[in-house]
């Protein structure tokens, strides 16, 4: 583990700045010239939350998701959701021993601290459901018992557009459960030539090492709750989530979910800004990435077809944030 990445239980603002640049040029290593992406994995990570990477296949969703599990030295399971894929398989079974004459607690694939779920929209949705109680509540209930997952706790799941072939549309409380979702995007020419340098002879997330452990992931969690929030932001916060109610281009708004973890990735965004408060800008730089995939257009506003809805509503977010009224906050 890099010595620079090292944080104690009780950490510093330097000490803070040091570990998550650590973290952030550990996964630029693999992910070049998509900055956002990979800021916006770290601030899922350190703000509890999970992340839904939706794009065509074959730029780098999944390669992001590994970098960053391969970041962080902690217990990692990738699962591929494919259409025979059963919520056993995910959440784990009872399993009967003869010996002792009683059921025994077998645990699935959710059992770590990172979880990768590749392609979850090729599963069926009685397995995509299997996730739920995991994402919200941390832990797995299985005839009639519950068992916590570790700490922290992170799902990074992928998926292809509808219109691909063989997809399910995730369930709007399954979408409800992801702090955030981003697309990748196809690279720019540059970045595009450097990878066929870089990987024509070995693979770069191999030469990925740890850079911070799960105790520290920790410590910085602890860290970014301490940043404050003052009660004109939070207003802001939910003037923003209430516009999206209101608005006669959205027939489902955000919900008091997203507004909590709008709040949450803004207190993170602050602090990798060197900051121990939070800014209307923090808010209206993550209004997108956290509302967008909780809300549903209607018909008319943006068309029926999937592939222009995502950014039909963020054209309506973008008018959203231009007319809600921004406080005027200082520093406490």
């Amino acid at each position: 583990m890099s010595d620079t990445a090292t944080v104690d239980a009780e950490i510093t603002a330097d000490a803070f700045a040091r570990a998550t640049a650590g973290i952030l040029a550990s996964i630029e290593q693999v992910i070049d010239g998509k900055p956002q992406a990979v800021r916006s994995a770290l601030v899922c990570l350190l703000a509890e939350g999970h992340l839904l990477i939706e794009d065509v296949p074959g730029v780098g969703k999944t390669m992001l998701a590994r970098a960053l599990a391969a970041s962080v030295d902690a217990t990692v399971r990738r699962i591929q959701f494919t259409p025979d894929l059963l919520p056993g398989d995910v959440t784990g079974v009872s399993v009967f021993n003869p010996v002792d004459r009683e059921f025994e607690f077998k645990p699935g694939a959710i059992f770590a601290h990172i979880v990768i779920a590749d392609e979850i929209n090729r599963s069926s949705p009685k397995t995509q459901s299997a996730l739920l109680e995991a994402m919200e509540e941390s832990q797995v209930t299985v005839d009639g018992h519950s068992h916590p997952l570790p700490d922290p706790f992170l799902v990074v799941a992928t998926q292809n557009p509808l219109e691909m072939e063989g997809t399910y549309a995730l369930p709007e409380a399954q979408r409800d459960r992801f702090m955030m979702r981003i697309s990748m995007g196809y690279p720019d020419a540059r970045s595009e030539a450097l990878m066929l340098r870089q990987r024509e002879a070995e693979n770069p997330l191999d030469a990925i090492e740890p850079v911070i452990g799960a105790a520290e992931v920790g410590a910085l969690i602890a860290w970014t709750r301490g940043v404050h929030v003052a009660p004109a932001i939070e207003d802001y916060a939910v003037a923003l989530a209430n516009a999206t109610r209101s608005h006669p281009d959205l027939r489902l708004g955000a919900s008091p979910r997203a507004t909590l973890q709008l709040v949450r990735a803004a207190k993170v965004w602050a602090a990798l800004d060197g900051r121990d408060f939070v800014i209307p800008d923090d808010l209206a730089a993550l209004v997108s990435p956290v509302f967008t995939h909780r809300l549903i257009p209607t018909r008319a506003a943006t068309g029926s077809r999937a592939r222009t809805t995502a950014d039909g509503i963020a054209a309506i977010l973008e008018r959203i944030v231009a007319a809600v009224r921004v406080p005027i906050a200082a520093r406490p």
